[in-house]
């Protein structure tokens, strides 16, 4: 996993209640063997037209947000059953940091799993931001995982609440498996104590 840096980033809104994880990549594409290509099926059933072309009015689909690293989302981001595959669709398309009001438990566990970085607001954070891009889609927002900011395009800045260890992880780029192998001369010193 790549270290989660301080990110700047123009934003992706779609700021929809309730987007759950059949949304964000359809179950037809989980048959995979690996995460390669889910990036092109993030929001299939909304970002194409019947006969997989794209639909121009989606958010995903408009040249102005070519290259966004983060999605403001609605309400209860991620919920519906706990397919890993949403992350690694949203991570695959250029995804970094996902910002609503609230996200589904498991959605946001396995999100910091993989290195999504999953930002709670308030609703009046979210409603404000969601008004500076409405005026101007081209604005920047700067997540710092360091000390769990969010500032806003208007220079305002919100705290985030994330897990100590999973910021931590992030932080190092481990996943959980790394982080015990972080571990791996002490755990040999243990082991050859132990035998002795």
């Amino acid at each position: 996993m790549n270290r989660f840096p301080s990110i700047r980033s123009r934003v992706v809104p779609l700021p929809i209640n309730d987007i759950d994880t059949d949304q964000i990549i359809p179950a037809r594409f989980l048959k995979v063997i690996d995460k390669q290509g889910l990036g092109e099926q993030l929001f299939s059933y909304w970002r194409y037209d019947s006969k997989g072309g794209p639909r121009p009015e989606f958010a995903l689909n408009r040249p102005e947000v070519e290259g966004a690293e983060v999605l403001l989302a609605g309400d209860n981001f991620g919920c519906g059953s706990s397919r890993e595959h949403a992350p690694w669709a949203l991570l695959g398309w250029g995804i970094r940091a996902v910002i609503a009001t609230s996200f589904a438990d498991i959605f946001k566990e396995n999100a910091l799993k993989n290195g999504l970085l999953p930002v709670a607001l308030d609703a009046a954070t979210h409603a404000r931001l969601l008004s500076l891009l409405e005026a101007d889609v081209a604005t920047e927002v700067a997540v710092d995982l360091e000390s769990t900011t969010l500032t806003l395009p208007d220079g305002s800045t919100a705290e985030f609440p994330v897990d100590p260890f999973a910021r931590h992880c992030l932080l190092q780029g481990l996943d959980q498996l790394g982080y015990i192998l972080s571990f791996e001369d002490r755990i040999e010193a243990f082991e050859k104590a132990r035998e002795s």
